[in-house]
């Protein structure tokens, strides 16, 4: 009745039926994936459609969206902030889980879901964002420019205009959001602490 597809990997339409209108799929090594289509085999029956959730491990379940006969899949986004740099890189398995309930019902459940598209969640400290942004674009400074150079290694190519300054390595910051990411994923709260680099 439903199948997803996961990009890299195979279509999947074992779905387990677990009730009456409820069906599952398990989502293996789920924190790797950051979007996922979820779609309709056939049609849903004359005046139903169904909602689409997450389930990670020790979480409530997740509203991702819905499918109907007039929309028969949709592209939803898993990858978020949490998932790619607080969790730790181990496989985990999540729960697809469809229900499949009446129209009004299906419209009611998505007018509630919460918008998860602003750049700001609402109760967020202005203030705070601003400060974080500083101390992530500080430590940013700080790292890359101790690794400029004066002179171009052999063979290089300038991007840009040598200036009193130097050139910069791009690879430096792959290695920055590396360390960051990897100090972010041992001490979530590494930002807040008064350094830098």
């Amino acid at each position: 009745m439903f199948g997803y597809i996961a990009a890299g990997r195979l279509i999947q339409t074992n779905a387990q039926q677990v009730d009456v209108n409820k069906y599952v799929f398990e989502l293996p090594d789920a924190a790797s994936v950051n979007h996922i289509v979820v779609f309709l085999l056939a049609p849903l029956d004359v005046g139903h459609a169904a909602t689409v959730h997450l389930l990670w491990p020790n979480k409530e379940w997740q509203l991702l969206g819905g499918l109907s006969n007039d929309k028969a899949s949709a592209i939803f986004r898993l990858k978020t902030v949490e998932t790619s740099v607080f969790n730790p890189p181990v496989p985990i398995t999540a729960t697809l889980g469809i229900s499949i309930e009446p129209i009004s019902i299906v419209q009611q459940e998505l007018m509630e879901k919460p918008s998860n598209t602003a750049i700001v969640k609402n109760g967020t400290n202005i203030n705070q964002v601003g400060r974080t942004a500083s101390v992530i674009l500080e430590n940013l400074y700080n790292y890359i420019t101790s690794f400029t150079v004066q002179t171009l290694p052999m063979n290089a190519i300038p991007i840009g205009q040598l200036t009193e300054n130097g050139y910069l390595p791009l690879k430096t910051f792959q290695t920055w959001y590396d360390n960051l990411s990897r100090k972010l994923a041992t001490n979530p709260h590494y930002l807040d602490e008064e350094k830098s680099a």
